[in-house]
């Protein structure tokens, strides 16, 4: 009985040691599970981060790189009509009465570029000639991406002409005056102009209409011995052409009326330049293309 009773108490004895040792089997098992986790849990927040700002940095990089394709609007006039043709028969008349046609001016694109002259000689013998000389030439811009839109080129280059007709060598009693009734912008330059066949009186009238640079030189003089012709009739007549040639021009892309010799509603006109001069007169048709 007493023995049986000690192998009772041992046995008791080894399950409670037993009993701990699971115990402290899982106890040293928890830091190493817990250490475990919490080294997957910093790679798995880690990876986040650099995920997220990876992506941040991938959004920047792509909304910076990818630049806008720059776009303007379309020049509103596509075509140039006969530089010959663009004013009428009684306009011409008025002008170069003596004229019998136009010489068209070298272009190697004339939708783009245009211009045509005319001369006359009225020739009374001893009592001199009046001589009279006309030029018109077109100048027309396309919209471009990089260098802007048709209009804003042809009122750059419409400035430049100004200036180019204020810049004449040897112009006396020089004048700029603005012009209404006449394209977007227009200006008269005029001056006197001493030449070995005699005065000349000079108008240069340059105007912008949309994308298109219109410029209008006309020039008179009275040779061996007659009479200078009056400098406010030419201008009148300068102005006049320069207004048909604009309403021709607007016309042959479909817009406004056919030329007419009576002036037309101003949509605006240029502020005068400060200098004075122009461009040259009928020596200078070589120049103009």
């Amino acid at each position: 009985m007493q023995r049986a009773a000690e192998r009772d108490q041992q046995g008791r004895r080894e399950r409670r040691a037993k009993g701990r040792g699971r115990v402290l089997v899982c106890a040293a098992a928890v830091p190493v599970v817990l250490l475990v986790a919490g080294c997957s849990s910093g790679s798995d927040s880690g990876s986040g981060d650099s995920g997220s700002k990876g992506s941040d940095s991938g959004g920047t990089s792509s909304s910076t790189g990818a630049g806008a394709t720059p776009t303007v609007q379309a020049a509103a006039y596509k075509k140039l009509p006969d530089s010959c043709a663009v004013l009428s028969k009684k306009t011409l008349t008025s002008l170069v009465p003596e004229a019998k046609s136009g010489k068209e001016g070298t272009s190697s694109d004339t939708a783009t570029r245009a211009s045509c002259s005319w001369s006359s000689l009225d020739n009374n013998g001893v009592k001199g000639s009046q001589f009279r000389w006309l030029n018109v030439s077109l100048l027309r811009f396309e919209s471009d991406a990089t260098r802007g839109e048709g209009d804003q080129l042809a009122h750059a280059y419409f400035a430049k002409q100004v200036k180019d007709a204020q810049a004449v060598e040897g112009a006396k009693n020089a004048k700029t005056t603005s012009v209404a009734g006449t394209g977007d912008e227009a200006t008269l330059v005029r001056y006197d102009l001493k030449k070995k066949e005699g005065a000349f009186k000079q108008q240069t009238v340059v105007t912008r209409v949309e994308n298109v640079v219109v410029t209008v030189d006309y020039n008179g003089a009275g040779l061996a011995g007659e009479k200078t012709p009056n400098a406010d009739t030419l201008v009148k007549l300068a102005e006049q052409a320069a207004k048909e040639v604009v309403a021709t021009v607007s016309a042959a892309n479909g817009d406004g009326t056919a030329p007419s010799t009576s002036p037309s509603p101003s949509k605006s006109a240029s502020p005068s330049p400060s200098k004075s001069s122009s461009a040259s007169p009928s020596s200078s048709a070589s120049k103009k293309s």
